[in-house]
């Protein structure tokens, strides 16, 4: 796809968002599953349902613009997928799974962040005020898992991973 302007390039972040969000709607589910901590597994389901949502106001994004956000493959997200299966596949002490579980989450919730501010400034500048609008309700939901994700590991999670050392 040519990129000869701030739209054509916005266009192409969005379609590289939803092919993100898609691929966490499939990771998602598998981290829960793994995870032993009680918080941490609803900290995974609650935010699948969020990811939902976060696809669906992608396609509204696309709809209001006239863009089909399909055909493009994200990368960046796949090589955190299959960095987050590692870990999956790893046998251990629960506890230390989690804390790593929860470092791959979080790559995941900054690449997130990175690329909803991003598309969220372009969209600011080509003056979609109702996409702006959309995108900083995902980005909002996306730095509350990340801070979720942190609590999670602070309060309970670390400090059973360090236990488990002992």
């Amino acid at each position: 796809m040519p990129m000869n302007s701030l739209s054509e390039l916005m266009e192409d972040e969005l379609k590289d968002l939803f092919s993100a969000e898609n691929q966490l709607l499939k990771a998602l589910p598998k981290l829960a599953k793994k995870a032993a901590d009680p918080q941490l597994k609803d900290a995974f389901t609650s935010h699948l349902a969020e990811t939902e949502g976060h696809v669906a106001r992608l396609q509204s994004i696309g709809e209001e613009l006239g863009i089909k956000l399909t055909g493009k493959k994200c990368k960046a997200m796949e090589g955190l997928v299959e960095e987050g299966k590692e870990v999956l596949e790893e046998e251990g002490q629960g506890a230390i799974i989690d804390a790593a579980l929860i470092g791959a989450a979080q790559r995941v919730e900054h690449y997130e962040m990175a690329a909803y501010g991003t598309v969220r400034a372009m969209a600011k500048e080509l003056g979609h005020a109702n996409v702006v609008k959309l995108l900083q309700t995902t980005l909002n939901e996306e730095a509350a898992a990340d801070k979720k994700l942190t609590g999670i590991a602070e309060s309970s999670v670390l400090g059973a991973a360090k236990a488990a050392s002992d």
